[in-house]
Protein backbone atom coordinates (compact mmCIF):
# COMPACT_ATOMS: atom_id res chain seq x y z
CA UNK A 1 0.00 0.00 0.00
CA UNK A 2 1.20 2.92 -0.94
CA UNK A 3 1.98 5.76 2.24
CA UNK A 4 2.26 9.42 2.01
CA UNK A 5 5.96 9.23 2.75
CA UNK A 6 8.50 6.85 3.00
CA UNK A 7 9.84 5.11 6.35
CA UNK A 8 13.39 4.34 5.98
CA UNK A 9 16.21 5.40 7.75
CA UNK A 10 17.27 7.99 5.49
CA UNK A 11 13.58 9.11 4.22
CA UNK A 12 13.01 10.08 7.74
CA UNK A 13 16.27 11.46 8.35
CA UNK A 14 15.89 13.61 5.32
CA UNK A 15 12.04 14.59 6.48
CA UNK A 16 12.47 15.48 10.25
CA UNK A 17 15.44 17.13 9.13
CA UNK A 18 13.81 19.84 6.88
CA UNK A 19 11.23 20.27 10.31
CA UNK A 20 7.62 20.59 10.17
CA UNK A 21 6.09 22.81 7.10
CA UNK A 22 4.23 25.59 7.94
CA UNK A 23 0.62 25.31 6.20
CA UNK A 24 -0.97 28.77 5.06
CA UNK A 25 -4.49 26.27 3.75
CA UNK A 26 -6.66 28.55 5.70
CA UNK A 27 -5.76 31.93 4.83
CA UNK A 28 -6.00 30.52 1.15
CA UNK A 29 -9.44 28.95 2.07
CA UNK A 30 -10.92 31.78 4.15
CA UNK A 31 -9.69 34.87 1.69
CA UNK A 32 -10.92 32.70 -1.31
CA UNK A 33 -14.25 32.60 0.15
CA UNK A 34 -14.80 35.37 1.53
CA UNK A 35 -13.71 36.97 -1.09
CA UNK A 36 -16.20 35.16 -3.46
CA UNK A 37 -19.17 35.61 -1.05
CA UNK A 38 -18.55 39.35 -0.43
CA UNK A 39 -18.41 40.08 -3.76
CA UNK A 40 -21.30 38.23 -5.35
CA UNK A 41 -23.42 39.30 -2.00
CA UNK A 42 -22.68 42.77 -3.54
CA UNK A 43 -23.63 41.84 -7.43
CA UNK A 44 -26.69 39.78 -5.71
CA UNK A 45 -28.16 43.00 -3.44
CA UNK A 46 -27.07 45.38 -6.47
CA UNK A 47 -29.34 43.31 -9.19
CA UNK A 48 -32.05 42.55 -6.60
CA UNK A 49 -32.04 46.79 -6.24
CA UNK A 50 -31.83 47.10 -9.84
CA UNK A 51 -28.61 49.09 -10.75
CA UNK A 52 -27.05 49.54 -13.40
CA UNK A 53 -23.98 47.81 -14.33
CA UNK A 54 -21.65 50.88 -13.68
CA UNK A 55 -22.75 50.66 -10.48
CA UNK A 56 -22.18 46.75 -9.88
CA UNK A 57 -18.68 47.47 -11.08
CA UNK A 58 -17.85 50.51 -8.88
CA UNK A 59 -19.41 48.47 -5.67
CA UNK A 60 -17.69 45.00 -6.46
CA UNK A 61 -13.94 46.64 -7.17
CA UNK A 62 -13.76 48.99 -4.21
CA UNK A 63 -15.03 46.24 -2.05
CA UNK A 64 -12.29 44.04 -3.71
CA UNK A 65 -9.75 46.30 -2.78
CA UNK A 66 -10.93 47.85 0.52
CA UNK A 67 -11.90 44.52 2.28
CA UNK A 68 -9.46 42.12 0.79
CA UNK A 69 -7.06 44.79 2.27
CA UNK A 70 -8.86 44.95 5.42
CA UNK A 71 -8.92 41.41 6.00
CA UNK A 72 -5.17 40.92 5.01
CA UNK A 73 -4.56 43.14 7.86
CA UNK A 74 -6.80 41.96 10.40
CA UNK A 75 -4.84 38.22 9.41
CA UNK A 76 -1.52 40.29 9.86
CA UNK A 77 -2.43 41.35 13.34
CA UNK A 78 -4.36 38.15 14.34
CA UNK A 79 -0.93 35.75 13.34
CA UNK A 80 0.93 38.51 15.17
CA UNK A 81 -1.08 38.22 18.30
CA UNK A 82 -0.46 34.26 18.15
CA UNK A 83 3.04 35.09 17.67
CA UNK A 84 3.29 37.35 20.53
CA UNK A 85 0.85 35.07 23.24
CA UNK A 86 3.33 32.18 22.11
CA UNK A 87 6.44 34.33 23.27
CA UNK A 88 4.87 35.38 26.32
CA UNK A 89 3.95 31.71 27.08
CA UNK A 90 7.02 30.26 26.24
CA UNK A 91 9.16 33.00 28.85
CA UNK A 92 6.55 32.51 31.11
CA UNK A 93 7.54 28.62 31.10
CA UNK A 94 10.84 29.51 30.64
CA UNK A 95 10.95 31.05 34.07
CA UNK A 96 8.64 29.04 35.91
CA UNK A 97 10.95 25.86 35.76
CA UNK A 98 13.97 28.29 36.36
CA UNK A 99 12.16 29.08 39.69
CA UNK A 100 10.10 26.40 40.32
CA UNK A 101 11.68 23.27 38.75
CA UNK A 102 9.76 20.57 41.28
CA UNK A 103 6.69 22.15 40.28
CA UNK A 104 6.85 22.10 36.74
CA UNK A 105 8.28 18.23 37.00
CA UNK A 106 5.30 17.26 38.63
CA UNK A 107 2.81 19.59 35.96
CA UNK A 108 4.96 17.05 33.62
CA UNK A 109 4.11 13.75 35.39
CA UNK A 110 0.51 14.40 35.60
CA UNK A 111 0.35 15.25 31.73
CA UNK A 112 1.79 12.13 31.31
CA UNK A 113 -0.51 10.07 34.10
CA UNK A 114 -3.33 11.22 32.11
CA UNK A 115 -2.07 9.66 29.29
CA UNK A 116 -1.74 6.19 30.74
CA UNK A 117 1.94 5.83 31.83
CA UNK A 118 2.51 4.84 35.62
CA UNK A 119 5.41 3.29 37.50
CA UNK A 120 9.01 3.40 36.39
CA UNK A 121 7.94 4.06 32.90
CA UNK A 122 6.28 7.14 33.95
CA UNK A 123 9.37 8.61 35.92
CA UNK A 124 11.64 7.71 33.32
CA UNK A 125 9.81 9.60 30.80
CA UNK A 126 9.61 12.19 33.25
CA UNK A 127 13.73 12.24 33.89
CA UNK A 128 14.22 12.31 30.22
CA UNK A 129 12.03 14.92 29.01
CA UNK A 130 12.83 17.19 32.06
CA UNK A 131 16.46 16.53 31.69
CA UNK A 132 16.67 19.31 28.98
CA UNK A 133 15.17 22.43 28.66
CA UNK A 134 14.01 22.98 25.48
CA UNK A 135 11.86 19.86 25.08
CA UNK A 136 10.89 20.40 28.74
CA UNK A 137 9.59 23.78 27.68
CA UNK A 138 7.92 22.50 24.47
CA UNK A 139 6.29 20.13 26.47
CA UNK A 140 4.63 22.29 28.40
CA UNK A 141 3.62 24.26 25.67
CA UNK A 142 1.89 21.65 23.59
CA UNK A 143 0.31 19.65 26.15
CA UNK A 144 -0.39 22.51 28.51
CA UNK A 145 -1.53 25.56 26.44
CA UNK A 146 -2.25 23.46 23.40
CA UNK A 147 0.19 25.85 21.43
CA UNK A 148 1.35 24.51 17.73
CA UNK A 149 5.51 24.80 17.47
CA UNK A 150 5.54 25.55 13.95
CA UNK A 151 5.12 29.85 14.11
CA UNK A 152 2.84 31.18 10.97
CA UNK A 153 4.59 34.43 8.85
CA UNK A 154 2.09 37.31 9.61
CA UNK A 155 3.30 38.65 6.38
CA UNK A 156 2.80 35.48 4.40
CA UNK A 157 -0.50 34.65 6.16
CA UNK A 158 -1.54 38.06 4.92
CA UNK A 159 -0.74 37.82 1.29
CA UNK A 160 -1.98 34.67 1.10
CA UNK A 161 -5.50 36.04 2.02
CA UNK A 162 -5.17 38.99 -0.22
CA UNK A 163 -4.48 37.44 -2.78
CA UNK A 164 -7.21 34.42 -2.78
CA UNK A 165 -9.56 36.84 -1.99
CA UNK A 166 -8.99 39.27 -5.08
CA UNK A 167 -8.41 36.49 -7.15
CA UNK A 168 -12.00 34.45 -6.39
CA UNK A 169 -13.58 37.68 -5.49
CA UNK A 170 -12.82 39.03 -8.67
CA UNK A 171 -14.39 36.02 -11.19
CA UNK A 172 -18.39 37.44 -9.76
CA UNK A 173 -17.43 40.58 -11.66
CA UNK A 174 -16.16 39.58 -14.52
CA UNK A 175 -19.66 38.83 -16.66
CA UNK A 176 -20.13 42.23 -15.88
CA UNK A 177 -16.76 43.59 -17.35
CA UNK A 178 -17.35 41.91 -20.41
CA UNK A 179 -20.90 43.10 -20.83
CA UNK A 180 -22.15 39.59 -21.31
CA UNK A 181 -25.91 39.71 -22.31
CA UNK A 182 -27.25 37.77 -19.40
CA UNK A 183 -24.67 39.25 -16.64
CA UNK A 184 -26.28 38.04 -13.69
CA UNK A 185 -26.86 34.72 -14.20
CA UNK A 186 -23.32 34.47 -15.52
CA UNK A 187 -22.22 35.26 -12.83
CA UNK A 188 -24.42 33.38 -10.29
CA UNK A 189 -22.96 29.71 -12.73
CA UNK A 190 -19.14 31.02 -12.36
CA UNK A 191 -19.50 31.49 -8.58
CA UNK A 192 -21.23 29.01 -7.59
CA UNK A 193 -18.18 26.87 -9.74
CA UNK A 194 -15.86 28.94 -7.51
CA UNK A 195 -17.83 27.85 -4.41
CA UNK A 196 -17.29 24.37 -5.39
CA UNK A 197 -13.79 24.51 -6.47
CA UNK A 198 -12.65 25.81 -3.22
CA UNK A 199 -14.33 23.07 -1.26
CA UNK A 200 -12.84 20.39 -3.44
CA UNK A 201 -9.67 21.47 -3.63
CA UNK A 202 -9.70 21.90 0.52
CA UNK A 203 -11.14 18.43 0.76
CA UNK A 204 -7.21 17.50 -0.21
CA UNK A 205 -6.15 18.09 3.45
CA UNK A 206 -9.18 17.04 5.21
CA UNK A 207 -10.63 13.32 5.45
CA UNK A 208 -14.20 14.66 3.71
CA UNK A 209 -15.06 13.80 0.28
CA UNK A 210 -14.37 16.22 -2.65
CA UNK A 211 -17.94 16.34 -3.75
CA UNK A 212 -19.45 16.55 -0.47
CA UNK A 213 -16.82 19.54 0.84
CA UNK A 214 -17.37 21.26 -2.39
CA UNK A 215 -21.23 21.00 -1.99
CA UNK A 216 -20.86 22.46 1.69
CA UNK A 217 -18.94 25.75 0.27
CA UNK A 218 -21.27 26.16 -2.29
CA UNK A 219 -24.57 25.76 -0.16
CA UNK A 220 -22.69 28.70 2.36
CA UNK A 221 -21.90 30.75 -0.34
CA UNK A 222 -25.11 30.90 -2.41
CA UNK A 223 -27.22 31.40 0.87
CA UNK A 224 -25.21 34.30 1.51
CA UNK A 225 -25.53 35.62 -1.96
CA UNK A 226 -29.24 34.89 -1.72
CA UNK A 227 -29.38 36.47 1.17
CA UNK A 228 -28.35 39.47 -0.03
CA UNK A 229 -30.27 39.50 -2.88
CA UNK A 230 -33.29 38.88 -1.04
CA UNK A 231 -32.23 42.65 1.37
CA UNK A 232 -31.75 44.44 -2.40
CA UNK A 233 -34.92 43.67 -3.46
CA UNK A 234 -36.44 44.81 0.26
CA UNK A 235 -34.75 48.03 -0.32
CA UNK A 236 -35.95 48.38 -4.16
CA UNK A 237 -39.33 48.48 -3.00
CA UNK A 238 -38.95 50.45 0.07
CA UNK A 239 -36.64 53.45 -1.11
Amino acid sequence: MKTEHQHSAEAIEKRLAEGPKVNYLRDWVYGGIDGAVTTFAIVAGAVGADLSTRVVLILGIANLLADGFSMAAANFSGTRSEIDDYDRLKAMEERHIRLYPDGEKQEIRQIYRNKGFTGRSLEELVGLITSRKEPWVDTMLTEEHGLALVKRSPVIAALSTFAAFVLCGAIPLLPFVFAMPDAALSATVVTALVFFGIGSVKSHWSTASWWRSGAETLIIGLAAALLAYLVGRLLEQIV
